[in-house]
């Protein structure tokens, strides 16, 4: 059975002096013959229980931009880091998991392998019938943009292909479209786990996008391909967030640090899009003097001397 090498979650933060959001509370499976509303303003019919989950995150996204966090600014003068954090938080962030493989339990907290792709990333979007097109046509452009800043950032070939030679694909859907996600997952993995498709079924829904990353047969430290879930219920921006955290996330950094700041691989909501910070933890994860399936005390010296390559001024 095909496990993820990597899961990770995009979770919404619990909001202390928030009342309008409520506790996270797991949505229950939709009954045969969902009763559906009037079609929407933007030409889609969609449920009741997706009608509400769009008010839901429209509510979260107000608030937690109410309290100045899910930043798109990059960070600043009040976000200093140095070349000491910046290895740190490499370390933290792409030899941990956060998750066990295949599963939405915790991971064991020990150091793994260096994982990253070593052949050309292609992503390629898939919205679900019940996403509109108006949503489809702009997001197209904005993972297109995106991808291209992955690339030039890494230094590794990244893009996005609209072929059936795409080994990156980021899945868009509500609710409604659980059936259509699950048959294309299968599509896209046949041999993939039970357990694992079963975290596509009834996310909860404080979950709101997540990545799976999949190793090669030949090399269980190489990514050969990847499967990011966004969800079309979130307003423009939040949605936006998803993909910029999962498809920097799926290219090997798999953790998140409280004490990474500023960036994105963090469950503090601060940031919604990538960072400074962030960036050149992808240049050291593509730096060609790391590989693949190095081991942490291997990788430190390395890493330490990388990030004072790019932070001169501070190491």
């Amino acid at each position: 059975m095909l496990r993820p090498l990597a899961l990770t979650l995009s979770a919404l933060a619990l909001l202390a002096a928030c009342d309008t959001v409520a506790p996270t509370l797991k949505p229950q499976a939709r009954p045969p013959g969902l009763d559906r509303s009037a079609p929407q303003p933007d030409g889609t019919t969609r449920s009741t229980q997706s009608q509400a989950l769009s008010r839901y995150y429209a509510r979260v996204q107000s608030e937690l931009l109410s309290q100045g966090l899910m930043r798109g600014d990059g960070g600043g003068a009040d976000t200093p880091f140095d070349a000491e954090d910046l290895a740190r938080n490499f370390e933290i962030i792409a030899f941990f998991d956060e998750h066990a493989r295949g599963a939405l339990t915790p991971s064991d907290g020990r150091p793994g392998k260096l994982h990253r792709w070593e052949s050309p990333v292609r992503m390629k979007a898939d919205f679900a019938p019940g996403v509109s097109q108006d949503i489809s046509k702009r997001d197209n452009a904005i993972i297109s943009r995106y991808a291209a800043r992955l690339g030039r950032v890494t230094g590794h070939p990244v893009g996005v292909t609209r072929s059936t030679s795409a080994n990156f694909h980021i899945l868009v859907g509500g609710v409604d479209d659980e059936d259509y996600i699950l048959r294309r997952v299968r599509e896209i993995a046949p041999d993939i786990s039970a357990s694992t498709l079963g975290i596509f079924r009834n996310l909860p829904r404080s979950i709101h996008c997540f990545v799976l990353a999949f190793p090669g047969a030949d090399n269980g430290d190489v990514y050969k391909l990847a499967i990011a879930y966004v969800r079309a219920e979130h307003p423009d921006f939040l949605r936006r967030a998803c993909y910029h955290e999962e498809l920097a996330q799926g290219l090997g950094l798999a953790n998140d640090s409280a004490r990474a700041r500023p960036s994105i691989f963090n469950d503090d909501d601060e940031f919604a899009l990538l960072t400074r910070l962030d960036e050149l933890l992808l240049k050291i994860l593509y730096d060609r003097r790391l590989r693949s399936g190095m081991g942490l005390e291997e990788a430190r010296p390395v890493i330490r001397r990388i990030a004072a390559e790019l932070l001169p001024e501070t190491s």
